[in-house]
């Protein structure tokens, strides 16, 4: 499949079949993620994977929009680590560029996924800190929800010539 094809497909999914998603593919998603534009090279991204039935079904009792977890057989933790010197401050911007890569790597290797954001609420953020013992530096930006799609992937034309401006507004 060829990238715009990757792009124009990949879409929030939330019914995924009781299919294990293999630990090589989760190497080459993470892999995908870590191949990210980063400020000044600083890399600030750690991945929590998250495989464990157990954890995986405590987070919609925190996190809202995460109810379609319990039929997913993962999810990957995005966070960042702020102490990164100099160049700290843009750990959401370079963690947020690795959750789409990993999301399009899914997509390019027919894995649905789900972005759910963590931060900025502070009442997830702090949840997921205590059920994955995040360290203190270490924030949770978004949980990638993964597995493989019960229903088929489709393309729907979202370019809107209203929303682009040339040289000025």
């Amino acid at each position: 499949m060829d990238a715009f094809e990757v792009l124009h497909t990949r879409r929030s999914i939330r019914q995924f079949l009781n299919r294990p998603v293999g630990e090589d593919l989760v190497k080459e998603l993470l892999s995908a993620a870590m191949s990210a534009p980063t400020a000044g090279g600083i890399q600030p991204w750690r991945f929590v994977v998250i495989t464990d039935r157990e954890k995986l079904d405590k987070i919609p009792n925190f996190h809202p929009y995460a109810g379609m977890i319990k039929q997913a057989p993962l999810a990957i933790l995005v966070c960042g680590d702020t102490t990164s010197a100099n160049y700290g401050k843009y750990w959401v911007q370079d963690c947020s560029a690795a959750m789409e890569n990993l999301l399009l790597a899914a997509r390019a290797k027919e894995l649905a996924s789900l972005w759910c954001g963590v931060h900025p609420v502070p009442e997830r953020e702090q949840a997921f800190r205590e059920l994955f013992n995040l360290p203190d530096a270490v924030s949770p930006l978004g949980l990638a929800i993964l597995g493989y799609s019960e229903t088929p992937f489709s393309h729907k034309e979202r370019y809107d010539e209203q929303k682009v401006h040339y040289n000025v507004w």
